[in-house]
């Protein structure tokens, strides 16, 4: 993959993920998936889970976004390309759950695909601490 065209499909990404979880318009994030998506988050906590599809996707990102409140923000940082459609990014979270504002690290691992994301694995870098965070003490 092109360091440079994977570095503009996950700009466009994570802007149009910013939008959403502060909440703004789906339409510019759906339109960076690819239809048969997969969308895969590891962990024992509230947004763990597979999800397949656009409209689970989705589903998930909004679930995400009101746990959050609207106030869940990423970080990308380094981005790692190689040979073939799959790249990776450490990012960074930020996001206040219960009244406490909470940080975390993770790799996504993406497959691209003309320009959309096809897959990705969320990897988080402190699992314990991932499934703390997103296991809200008051549901929402």
């Amino acid at each position: 993959m092109d360091r440079d065209e994977a570095s503009r499909i996950l700009a466009r990404l994570h802007e149009a993920q910013g939008a959403f979880y502060s909440g703004g318009p789906a339409a510019p994030l759906r339109a960076l998936l690819a239809e048969d998506i997969v969308w895969i988050v590891p962990g024992s906590n509230a947004i763990a889970g597979e999800y397949r599809g656009i409209d689970e996707v989705m589903a998930y990102f909004a679930r995400r976004r009101d746990l959050a409140a609207r106030s869940f923000r990423m970080h990308p940082g380094d981005l790692l390309t190689g040979d073939g459609d799959r790249v990776a990014v450490l990012t960074d979270g930020t996001a206040t759950i219960d009244g406490v504002e909470r940080r975390w690290s993770t790799v996504g691992l993406y497959r691209l695909e003309d320009g959309r994301v096809a897959e990705c694995w969320l990897l988080p870098l402190d699992q314990a601490e991932f499934d703390d965070i997103w296991t809200p003490r008051n549901p929402v």
